[in-house]
């Protein structure tokens, strides 16, 4: 039985919708349409850029909006821009300028395109698979700086990483939200732009009052929307903040942990 009157249920995706190698599994496809068989929306918010999920958008048949850098930028399935915000460039500056000196890799997502200085870095070419696009590279980012939706840090040494996030959080204040996406990605976005919001545009647009939307997640990133939603579920592979800010839990994204959350947590079916 469902322990709240649930009418639209908002995804995260890359940790969460999809397995470690980006597959959108039948399984899953199919508990959407279980989803909305029943009259419960679903739609997707996620730390990609926009082109970057257009393949989601197409294989679940999405009709409703869905959010890009983490609800900095929300979008009609059609592509059509909604809403926008950008880093004040100011922000962005001081965020390549500290990222750079940490030796992280940084790269730029402006005017619709995926900048880089450095196309050989580490995780260049997951992310070119993940987004199903190729990185522009530059000699500096110099040109783009007043235009950025959203810059990340990528690195394998997690634990730098984390580190840097702490310090870059406190040195752009109220200028600019920093936070992992996944362990490896660190981004830096809008201030007062978040997952959250998202879920608040997501009310607005529809009129179903955030009581009655769910939210799934797996990282820090999705903490303010597990937190704004009425009903909140982590996967099993969540960060310890996605699973402290979560009301339920569900399987990991390798065993369709999205699947088993519709059918036993929104629908309240057993399996």
């Amino acid at each position: 039985m469902m322990t709240r009157a649930i009418r639209l249920l908002v995804s995260d995706v890359d940790g969460t919708l999809v397995t470690h190698d980006k597959t959108l599994t039948d399984g899953t496809v199919a508990a959407v349409r279980r989803l909305e068989a029943a009259g419960i929306g679903f739609t997707v918010v996620s730390s990609r850029p926009p082109v970057g999920l257009r393949a989601t958008v197409a294989a679940l048949g999405l009709t409703l909006p869905v959010g890009a850098f983490n609800g900095g930028s929300i979008i009609a399935p059609d592509s059509t821009v909604i809403e926008e915000h950008d880093l004040p460039e100011d922000a962005a500056r001081e965020t390549v300028r500290r990222l750079e000196a940490a030796g992280i890799a940084v790269w730029v997502f402006a005017d619709g395109r995926w900048y880089v200085t450095d196309p050989e870095a580490e995780y260049v070419p997951r992310e070119q698979r993940t987004i199903a696009a190729d990185p522009v590279v530059v000699a500096s980012f110099e040109g783009v700086l007043g235009r950025v939706g959203k810059i990340v840090g990528s690195s394998s040494d997690i634990a730098h990483l984390a580190a840097v996030e702490v310090e870059l959080a406190a040195a752009l204040g109220d200028t600019a939200s920093a936070a992992r996406s996944q362990p490896y990605y660190l981004d830096v976005t809008p201030a007062g732009i978040s997952k959250g919001t998202f879920l608040t545009a997501m009310s607005r647009h529809t009129g179903i009052p955030l009581e009655e939307i769910a939210a799934i997640g797996d990282m820090d990133n999705d903490v303010p929307m597990l937190r704004a939603a009425g009903l909140s579920i982590a996967v099993a592979n969540a960060s310890d903040a996605a699973r402290a800010a979560a009301t339920h839990h569900t399987r990991s994204n390798e065993e369709d942990g999205v699947a088993f959350a519709i059918d036993t947590i929104v629908l309240g079916r057993s399996r």
